[in-house]
């Protein structure tokens, strides 16, 4: 069985371009304007909807997610 392929939602940041949440593994998927690509992991769905709803989704990414949860880049920044 295939999973199916992750969709990135488009958010309005000046730092994040995308974000995308596997909820039944708690991954959170981040790309950032500069073309890097992040996995985030044991992410609960709540740091993930504040993120979504943040007014400034840089200032919760580096408030919230930043140092605070296991991570690996899949694809280095342009």
């Amino acid at each position: 069985m295939t999973q199916p392929a992750l969709n990135f939602l488009p958010v309005n940041s000046t730092l994040i371009a995308g974000v995308g949440y596997e909820a039944n593994s708690t991954l959170l998927h981040l790309e950032f304007r500069d073309g890097s690509l992040y996995r985030c992991f044991r992410v609960p769905v709540e740091i993930y909807e504040g993120l979504l709803a943040a007014e400034s989704k840089g200032v919760y990414f580096n408030r919230r997610i930043r140092g605070s949860f296991r991570h690996a880049l899949l694809r280095r920044s342009d």
